[in-house]
């Protein structure tokens, strides 16, 4: 028996924006990377292993934000962040603000089993990466023309693209694209094993034309990312300022082990009822140890995909 369950960002995804062609495209890559996942869990593997290979599938496809599709800095780079955890024994690794790695969720396991820290950034994650031979590409692997736009068009308008989504679809780009003020691109995806154990990971490119090394919830465990065998791994995706100041991930795991609620409801107390009133739009992707799914999001839309215990499997934008 084995479950997983995978995001590619929530937001304001407008269905007058997504035309038959864009819509099926997300849906194919969304059920792709829960192919890979699967096969990993299918085949015996352990949820480590499936959580990182679905979330480089994801990082590899342009239409997300994370890898390859990653938005840009006001700078006009790349900051990337990625963390990962296993329920086992809560281990983590976690990188933040990386330039060049192309798959920073496979660095950040590195960071947890080659290193003695849960955590490192910028140009000494970087080095990390080179003297553990991870894999770098440059400039123009990363170069998506529509987050070039995007962040041309955030430029111009001296504005940081906050993950709440503030802001409108430019004029110049095509009205059958999704509004990018208003989509949060971050992917993610947890699960359980035959084993019974669970494993998340997450991974983002953070806020189009950033600046300061800003970092959001996705590196941050107990923020963006959590594992506990004990009671669920979560992997979230949202307005990251609002999930770090309500340690969202892990509060739904203390809901789970000290007020005995059930996955959905402590995901449904957060979600809706904390985040909402202060205005943290987003969502999240969640297992127990039962490997029980809950998907739950506060936003018009979250790109998502599952596979249920019971064999069950979905793909869902709405």
């Amino acid at each position: 028996m084995f479950s997983l369950a995978l995001h590619g960002g929530a937001g304001t995804i407008a269905r007058t924006a997504l035309t038959p062609q864009l819509e099926a495209a997300y849906r194919a890559a969304l059920t792709d990377a829960l192919a890979v996942g699967t096969a990993v869990l299918g085949g015996g593997g352990a949820a480590l292993d499936a959580v990182m290979a679905t979330v480089s599938h994801l990082e590899d496809c342009p239409l997300f934000n994370a890898g390859r599709g990653a938005v840009f800095t006001h700078d006009g780079t790349h900051e990337l962040d990625a963390a990962l955890m296993t329920g086992a024994d809560r281990r983590a690794g976690a990188v933040a603000g990386v330039t060049g790695v192309r798959n920073p969720i496979q660095l950040a396991r590195l960071v947890m089993e080659r290193s003695e820290h849960v955590l490192l950034a910028g140009v000494g994650a970087e080095a990390f990466a080179r003297a553990q031979g991870a894999a770098f590409a440059g400039p123009d692997y990363f170069h998506v023309a529509l987050r070039h736009q995007q962040w041309l068009e955030a430029k111009a308008a001296g504005r940081v693209q906050l993950d709440h989504g503030s802001g409108s679809l430019p004029a110049s780009l095509p009205a059958s694209l999704p509004d990018p003020a208003r989509k949060m691109g971050t992917v993610g995806a947890v699960a359980r094993d035959q084993y019974g154990h669970l494993a998340a990971a997450t991974s983002t490119g953070g806020m189009t034309n950033k600046r300061w090394g800003r970092v959001g919830d996705t590196p941050l465990i107990g923020a963006g990312t959590w594992a506990d065998d004990a009671t669920c791994a979560v992997s979230c995706t949202g307005h990251g300022e609002f999930f770090i100041r309500y340690a969202v991930a892990y509060d739904i795991a203390c809901l789970m082990e000290y007020r005995g609620l059930s996955l959905a409801e402590a995901c449904r107390v957060v979600v809706h009822d904390k985040l909402v009133p202060v205005g943290g739009e987003g969502g999240l992707i969640a297992v127990d140890a039962l490997g029980n799914v809950a998907l739950p999001f506060n936003s018009e839309g979250m790109y998502r995909a599952w596979r249920t215990a019971a064999g069950e499997e979905g793909v869902a934008i709405y």
